[in-house]
């Protein structure tokens, strides 16, 4: 035992308000792991609202678990250290329930090393009687569970306010009862929202295509996921204070959901329908908030859609407190928004048109056209803003070598807009390779060449970097297209993740999909057909396939879908 290691996270939870700690003993202890650093995992707010959540029941004591930074990993791993939570100190083979918290793809390789580096058997199907229940919940564990079914025995589709209370309850009965851990499993199935994949099998033609999903005996046949229909009843917003994290604010979730039906977005689906919390309730929160002295975060799919945004703007500054903004849509954003942003000392303003042609906005129904990104580059001008920031992909489906130039001209035809106006700052563009996501239109679609996509980044970089303060990001290609083979992979993809683990973590990805018996182009390059069965086919997310598939045919097509309204009932989730 590394005793200066158990120091350290001493230190590290003295310098936090707001935490929860428990005499051991006297409670379930439950391991709430995000598998990132404290410093990204604290600016997780799912992280803060599970933790609220479990942590206010009588019965449980529930500790948060990080990833170490690289010189503390080191020393777990030459002093054999177990890894430990930041409450007690508890090593993490010591939980009952380890609980993971997954919104990145590449998070996946984190979660084996930690496991390993707790002492948890990695594979769930060699875990004993004697050993933790593994969960895991998050965005990626709602939309594919899969590539992680070989290491954790459950997962929480849907939103953890509605499942985990009735999860907890499942569990405490079937320790009460003795049960076996398959009598467990079989048990916390029946939970709603509850998916364990050892109790579906896979099957496979000679290709290695899945042909079928067989539910064993006593499974659910679907998995429907479960959503909050009041978030009033839920308020959410930062929990823990540490001066330690990615994103330094005092966040606050406005609305959940988004009905704008963005055919790229996996969150525009998977979390409907799109829900916003009433003034009231977020006012009281802001109120809160006031001791702690922090700029707000507003959290939201986008901020600028929330009915009543000038009103909280008035509210949070009139309270003395600054504020900023998770994302906001430059079709709906409004003066008082944006100078309440810039009066909290915001010095870029960030869109996402995500493509620069008319057409391929149209492909992915965006809904923003070009004389919203001029508006919303007036307003923020006007208010004293200087900088801006663009959000785009390449590689979208249908997309066409001109759609490249029109990001180069849309690029440079803001840039002199700023320039007439007498703006000196500069243009960011951060571009992303795009990866198609299961349950959107776009998941029978294949990813984009690599070579393609490494060409139009080197276009975009030559062709723009001849002008001054102008900035293109590109996302590392490498890294995007293992989340593209993760992200849409089944259980043979699982394997290869738990063979990369043992060779060494990400890097050792492509030679383990080799030795698998699978190929990165098959994986990546192929149209899927209209009937194939995907590895996520048995969960429920409250819309058909029929439904997903008419809007990639309307992709095709250009034709736009309109947002969400009450009383709608197109896609069957309302």
């Amino acid at each position: 035992m590394d005793w200066e290691l158990k120091r350290e996270l001493k230190e590290q939870l003295a310098q936090e308000t707001g935490y929860y700690r428990y005499p051991m003993g006297t409670r379930t202890p439950v391991a709430l792991v995000y598998p990132n650093s404290y410093f990204v995992g604290m600016s997780n707010l799912g992280l803060h609202i599970v933790y609220e959540l479990l942590n206010e029941r009588d019965d449980v004591a529930c500790e948060r678990v990080f990833l170490p930074e690289r010189k503390e990993l080191k020393r777990y791993e030459n002093t054999r250290t177990p890894l430990m939570s930041i409450e007690n100190q508890t090593p993490l083979h010591d939980f009952p329930i380890i609980a993971f918290v997954l919104s990145f793809e590449m998070d996946y390789f984190n979660v084996m090393q930690m496991l390993a580096l707790g002492k948890v058997r990695v594979k769930a199907a060699e875990r004993t009687e004697k050993d933790p229940l593994v969960i895991a919940g998050g965005p990626c564990a709602t939309f594919n569970p899969e590539p992680l079914s070989g290491v954790v025995d459950a997962f929480v589709i849907g939103e953890g306010e509605v499942i985990m209370p009735a999860f907890m309850d499942a569990w405490h009965e079937a320790q009460a009862q003795g049960m076996s851990r398959q009598e467990m499993l079989l048990h916390i199935a029946k939970v709603p929202g509850i998916y364990v994949p050892s109790l579906y099998e896979h099957q496979y033609d000679e290709a290695g295509h899945l042909t079928a999903i067989q539910a064993l005996p006593g499974a659910p046949e679907r998995v429907s996921r479960q959503w909050v229909q009041d978030l009033d009843a839920h308020p959410a917003h930062t929990v823990v204070i540490t001066d330690n994290t990615e994103f330094n604010f005092y966040l606050i979730e406005t609305a959940r959901g988004c009905g704008r039906h963005c055919r790229f977005c996996m969150a525009g689906y998977c979390f409907r329908r799109p829900r916003n919390r009433s003034l009231g309730v977020i006012t009281r929160e802001v109120k809160a908030a006031l001791k702690h002295k922090r700029r707000i975060g507003l959290m939201g799919a986008a901020i600028s859609d929330y009915p009543e945004i000038n009103e909280l703007c008035r509210e949070i500054l009139g309270e003395g407190l600054s504020m900023s903004v998770a994302s906001f849509r430059a079709d709906s954003v409004t003066k008082e928004l944006v100078d309440s942003l810039a009066q909290s000392g915001l010095k870029t303003l960030t869109m996402a048109p995500e493509a620069g042609s008319r057409r391929m906005r149209a492909v992915i129904n965006k809904g923003i056209e070009e004389e919203h990104l001029f508006n919303a580059m007036e307003l923020g001008l006007k208010a004293g803003i200087r900088n801006f920031r663009l959000y785009l992909m390449l590689g979208l489906p249908f997309e066409q070598e001109e759609d490249i130039d029109a990001i180069i001209d849309l690029a440079n035809r803001l840039k002199d807009y700023m320039e007439e106006k007498g703006a000196k700052g500069t243009l960011t563009l951060s571009v992303n390779p795009f990866i198609p996501k299961p349950f959107t239109p776009f998941q029978w679609k294949p990813m984009a060449d690599r070579k393609y996509v490494e060409h139009a980044f080197k276009r975009l970089t030559q062709e723009l970097k001849k002008r001054k303060h102008i900035i293109v990001n590109v996302e590392s290609p490498k890294e995007a297209y293992i989340q593209g083979v993760i992200a849409r992979g089944g259980r043979r993809v699982g394997e290869a993740l738990l063979l990369a683990h043992e060779l060494g973590g990400s890097k050792a990805f492509k030679r383990a999909m080799k030795e698998c018996g699978l190929s990165l182009a098959e994986e990546l390059y192929r149209e899927r057909k209209e009937q194939e069965v995907f590895p996520w086919d048995r969960l429920d997310m409250g819309f058909t396939r029929e439904y997903l598939y008419a809007e990639l045919e309307k992709a095709g097509g250009l034709k736009a879908t309109i947002p969400c309204f009450d009383g709608c009932h197109r896609c069957g989730v309302c």
